[in-house]
C-alpha cells in the first residue's frame, strides 16, 4: 500500500511540476445601470485553465448564474497554432453539445506572464441568430 501511495504522490508532483497553469477572464462591456468601470466586469468570468502540452490547454471558466443563483461553468479547449494565435472550442456544463462555440483568438504578452487576449467568438446553436462576438480577455499563466 505504501508503494502504491508514494508512486501516485511522486506522480502528482512531477505532473504539477511540470505543469503551466493560466487564469483566464473575458472582460465584460459596462451595463446601463453602472458609471464605468467595476471589478466586477473582470471577475464574474474568471477561469482556470491547464497546459497539457505547447499546444493543447484545457479549463473551466464561469459563466454567470442560473435562474437559482447558483454559478454555472464552461468548459473549454484551446489549441496553439502559429505564434500566439489560437482556435477555442467552448461549451457550458449542461446541455453541452447543443450549446458549443467557436472562436479564434490571439494572445499579446503585455508584461512578464500577462497577456492580453482579443478573440472572436460565435455560437454553433441552431436557435442562434448571433453572428458572433468580439472579446477581450486577460490571461496570467504561472
Amino acid at each position: 500500500m505504501k508503494k502504491v501511495f508514494f508512486t501516485a504522490a511522486l506522480a502528482m508532483t512531477t505532473l504539477f511540476a511540470s505543469a503551466q497553469f493560466m487564469v483566464v477572464t473575458t472582460v465584460q462591456e459596462a451595463s446601463e445601470e453602472t458609471d464605468g468601470f467595476e471589478m466586477e466586469q473582470v471577475t464574474d468570468n474568471i477561469g482556470l485553465g491547464y497546459m497539457l502540452n505547447d499546444q493543447l490547454t484545457v479549463g473551466i471558466q464561469k459563466a454567470g448564474e442560473d435562474a437559482n443563483g447558483d454559478a454555472t461553468y464552461n468548459m473549454w479547449a484551446r489549441y496553439n497554432f502559429g505564434d500566439n494565435m489560437w482556435a477555442l472550442v467552448s461549451a457550458p456544463s449542461e446541455e453541452a453539445s447543443d450549446n458549443l462555440s467557436v472562436g479564434v483568438g490571439y494572445s499579446l504578452n503585455v508584461w512578464n506572464a500577462l497577456y492580453v487576449e482579443p478573440s472572436y467568438t460565435m455560437s454553433l446553436a441552431d436557435d442562434s441568430d448571433d453572428e458572433g462576438t468580439l472579446n477581450l480577455g486577460l490571461a496570467y499563466r504561472f
